[in-house]
């Protein structure tokens, strides 16, 4: 199946609110506080809002480049998107985190574990999410194939 202009958007912008309201559940109530109480005093006063948000902009689009996209025009099953979204965040949440362990002076071993972990479920669950969506919700994507992932591997 091929992706309009106009399904890269809706599949973008679903991408965000999904990203958005797992991510802020983790912020906000799952590790409330855990930022401050290991790495509080390399934290800002003020969030940098104009970083963060060239952040969420370019990473929702690398999901949706690299996992989203190409799990949505050869069907690709859930798992698979779950799998592959999970390798994305991995790759990237551990290229922040083991910079920041290598150059950081204290860095914590202890966030650099867990902000991998939590990179690699957000990633993951959000592209499993959003390629569920896209496909009841917005009748994108052709049905799932019968045959296992792994037959054909070809990630794009």
């Amino acid at each position: 199946m091929k992706m309009t202009l106009g399904n890269m958007f809706l599949v973008y912008g679903l991408t965000a609110i999904v990203f958005f309201i797992i991510d802020l559940f983790w912020l906000g109530v799952v590790a409330k506080g855990l930022y401050d109480r290991y790495i509080g005093g390399l934290l800002r006063d003020q969030v940098n809002w104009v970083a963060a948000v060239l952040f969420y902009v370019i990473y929702i689009g690398g999901i949706q480049l690299f996992v989203l996209v190409p799990a949505l025009q050869d069907s690709s099953s859930i798992l698979r998107a779950a799998l592959m979204g999970g390798l994305l965040g991995f790759f990237a949440y551990s290229t922040f985190d083991l910079t920041s362990l290598a150059l950081i002076r204290n860095w914590p071993v202890t966030v650099t574990v867990i902000d991998i972990i939590w990179g690699t479920l957000l990633t993951g669950s959000t592209a499993a999410v959003v390629v569920w969506l896209a496909r009841t919700v917005l009748k994108l994507g052709q049905t799932i194939r019968r045959t296992t992932w792994m037959n054909n591997w070809n990630p794009y």
